[in-house]
């Protein structure tokens, strides 16, 4: 299984040096589209997001996650200020409960 990310260029760079390809997108639309190309390949098992990009998509992104086998996952991008992420609520979004 491969590892992707998607984000700005930090972030996707940063993951680079750790042998970790990514796809550097500062639009969230078009990181949206690529994340979807991404979750087509049955090759891919993770794709890893900067969180300055989800947070504009994160409803398209629950959608994604409710329908693809791949894992997107969220992590903060350089810079990002800490907050709280309540699973619990996410989990209920993803599975439609």
């Amino acid at each position: 299984m491969k590892v992707f990310t998607v984000g700005n260029k930090s972030f996707v760079t940063s993951f680079q040096l750790a042998g970790v390809p990514g796809i550097i997108s500062e639009d969230p639309q078009k990181a949206m589209d690529e994340i979807r190309k991404l979750t087509d390949d049955s090759d891919v098992g993770l794709v890893l997001v900067s969180d300055d990009i989800s947070e504009v998509i994160d409803d398209e992104l629950t959608a994604l996650r409710s329908e693809k086998e791949t894992l997107v996952f969220s992590l903060p991008a350089i810079g990002s200020k800490k907050t709280e992420v309540n699973y619990r609520v996410m989990l209920k979004k993803i599975l439609g409960v």
